[in-house]
């Protein structure tokens, strides 16, 4: 999985761009692949695999066709997989901030890192929207964001050293107390509620620590702040009991999970019923303006059912809708995978020989 991270003043021209990198976002570049159509995908993750990766990568998924179980980082790992002949790009930790329609009937897309393309198609396959977090909502705590205030870890090593204050009752929260206690000054971990959401195996160690003396949990809720010298020093806790204490810190990681929002994408000029986009028919998945395609949950219609295996049927015949806009003076045959050597050499495998 190549993840590119382009010069600003490159424009990349594309056949396909798809937005969103969860399942059927990774299952676009396979359909598209197998007309010989190579795809770049954004997300504003830094990690593909949307919410089956980022919301529940250890939980079971039951009703994937032939596939009795597995998780979503195992569904996420096999699509990577199966994708891997057809060299997709992906651009991620960045979001589609512009898309304008160019007098050749082709799209400029920026995002908001500065990448652009100039682009023949684009999927939408961002799911509920891009995913965003879910904030601390505390007066003036705003100002910290970024320099003390953290909703998500991208360099560990900024907080060794730290006394840490980590909120949250999820993985997230668990794995980042654990993997950086001993390395930061102090850990507190602080959660309204005795109970956690996150792997009862890292709720053990978490307990096994603080029993230690290696990290210190406390239940309750950041209610204020207190600075000094223009500097985050403590955060006010209201605690269970009602009672407001002072804790000193040098760094507050905040992990309250994901919000979805439909962002950007909602100034492009499509048709949208509640926050989900509208296509203009059930053939080929299109939207209101030609061109640009709406897969998986990100999109409605009548009688739509918001399954992983719908999109991927979305998937398929967007696919096919969109050939014509890459290939104009090519006729689209269906074929098999079972049956074609024009697919098999296009998937790298040999084709059976039967007597």
């Amino acid at each position: 999985m190549e993840n590119k991270q382009i010069n600003p003043s490159q424009v990349i021209e594309a056949d396909a761009v798809i937005v969103g990198a969860g399942p059927v976002g990774l299952f676009q570049v396979f359909e598209l692949g197998l007309l010989e159509i190579k795809a770049h995908v954004i997300d504003s993750l830094p990690v593909v695999g949307g919410q089956c990766v980022e919301l529940y990568p250890d939980k079971p998924i039951y009703d994937i066709p032939a596939v009795p179980v597995c998780t979503g980082q195992e569904l996420t790992d096999n699509l990577l997989k199966q994708i891997e002949p057809f060299e997709p790009t992906f651009h991620l930790n960045q979001e589609v901030t512009l898309v304008q329609r160019r007098e050749d009937g082709r799209f400029d897309l920026e995002t908001s890192i500065g990448t652009r393309f100039i682009t023949k198609t684009i999927f939408i396959a961002a799911g509920v929207g891009s995913f965003q977090p879910r904030t601390l909502k505390v007066e003036g705590i705003e100002a910290f964001e970024g320099s003390q205030l953290f909703y998500r870890v991208k360099d560990p090593s900024q907080f060794e050293g730290k006394n840490l204050v980590i909120c949250g009752g999820g993985d997230s929260a668990l794995d980042w107390a654990l993997a950086l206690a001993g390395k930061a000054e102090s850990v507190v971990v602080l959660h309204r509620r005795e109970d956690f959401r996150a792997a009862p195996s890292s709720v053990a160690k978490m307990k096994e620590m603080c029993d230690n003396y290696e990290m210190q949990f406390i239940i309750g809720q950041v209610t204020g702040i207190e600075t000094k010298e223009d500097k985050l020093s403590e955060i006010k806790v209201t605690g269970a009991d009602g009672v407001t204490r002072r804790l000193p810190l040098d760094t507050l990681l905040v992990f309250f999970g994901l919000s979805p929002k439909l962002g950007p994408i909602a100034e492009w000029g499509l048709d949208i019923e509640r926050k989900q986009l509208k296509v203009v028919n059930t053939e080929k998945f299109e939207t209101n303006i030609p061109g640009i395609f709406a897969v998986g949950d990100i999109n409605t219609y009548p009688g739509k059912k918001k399954l992983i295996l719908s999109g991927f049927h979305e998937a398929a015949l967007a696919a096919f809708g969109a050939a014509p806009y890459i290939f104009p003076d090519k006729k689209i045959h269906m074929q098999y995978t079972t049956t074609s050597p024009k697919l098999h050499k296009i998937l790298g495998v040999e084709t059976p020989v039967f007597d």
